[in-house]
């Protein structure tokens, strides 16, 4: 019998609803364990035997409730219904497909609409041992999950995990500056489930991978972004950004964020008096600081449990 307003529901047509792991997918895949885009780590809806008679009150309410709770979450509008009562006629509701396939779709984009984040303190910083590196400065930090499920949980409810770059300057000098304003420049780096964004904007956009997510990454670094200064003397002077994962999505647990620092300038170094227009110490590339942070999914908003990073590393820190 198809699910038509009027009948009353079969427990074929609600265990579907509570437990398809196809097409039109079911609470439980999108909202439990899911595989892929879909899952968020809830608690799972039971479903009910197929010779049951009735479809209770409180089965029919629970998974309405949990409909609702994942809604709040994602910041979608479901079909208003009202709870019903022991006693009632559970017939039909309307649009309870179209609102699963709604949250469904939200959970496999990254919940992207989702405000329940909280923005950890720095959780690794890591600044050059000293300035005046001559090529390049490369810093590599970690986060790392508890379990894959973990891992995927956190990115499909909308968790990000962030990058600042900086310097130790206040001073500067011509090349300070432009390490400075290329730091600016990428803003905060957010790594979420199907993208990257940067908040900042100007210099020069070398590479843009910002349409790289957790879900995109393998086990070799995938550039994110570079950007290359624009301030004058410097315009070959760089700043990149990469991700990888330690296994494919489904068994990783760790992801590594890289920093390359690039100065290929040719300069001389003059010293006072004879400066010939350049500042003393042109060669001193400042130090360089990468700073890792969260934004961790949380449960002010309808998620029952919510999942974070285990620990986080600093994995390299190197100049050449």
């Amino acid at each position: 019998m198809a699910y038509v307003a009027g009948d009353t529901i079969l427990a074929t047509e609600y265990n579907t609803f509570v437990n398809s792991s196809s097409s039109p997918y079911g609470y439980n895949h999108f909202a439990g364990t899911g595989s892929g885009v879909y899952g968020l780590g809830q608690t799972a809806i039971a479903t009910v035997s197929a010779g049951a008679g009735n479809i209770t009150a409180s089965q029919w309410n629970t998974l309405f409730t949990s409909m609702d709770n994942i809604a709040n979450h994602t910041n979608d509008t479901l079909t208003s219904r009202s709870l019903v009562s022991a006693g009632d006629t559970i017939a039909i509701k309307a649009a309870v497909a179209a609102d699963l396939a709604t949250l469904a779709s939200s959970i496999a984009g990254g919940c992207v609409n989702a405000t329940a984040l909280t923005t950890s303190a720095a959780l690794q910083t890591v600044t050059t041992t000293s300035e005046g590196w001559d090529t390049s400065a490369t810093q590599e930090v970690s986060v790392t999950f508890s379990s894959a499920d973990q891992m995927r949980w956190f990115f499909n409810a909308g968790g990000k995990v962030r990058v600042t770059v900086g310097t130790t300057q206040a001073s500067t000098n011509p090349k300070d500056q432009a390490f400075i304003d290329l730091g600016t420049a990428l803003g905060n780096i957010d790594i979420a489930a199907h993208s990257t964004t940067r908040s900042g904007s100007g210099e020069g956009l070398t590479t843009n991978g910002l349409a790289n997510g957790f879900h995109d990454l393998s086990t070799g670094y995938t550039v994110l972004i570079k950007l290359t200064s624009d301030n004058s003397s410097y315009t070959s002077n760089t700043v990149e950004i990469s991700a990888k994962l330690d296994a494919a999505v489904g068994s990783a647990t760790v992801m590594t964020i890289k920093m390359i620092a690039t100065d290929p300038a040719d300069d001389s170094q003059y010293t006072s008096p004879n400066t010939s227009g350049v500042p003393a110490a042109v060669k001193d590339t400042p130090r360089m600081v990468t700073t890792l942070y969260t934004l961790t999914p949380n449960t002010s908003e309808g998620l029952g449990t919510a999942y974070g990073i285990s620990t986080s590393a600093t994995v390299s820190n190197t100049t050449v």
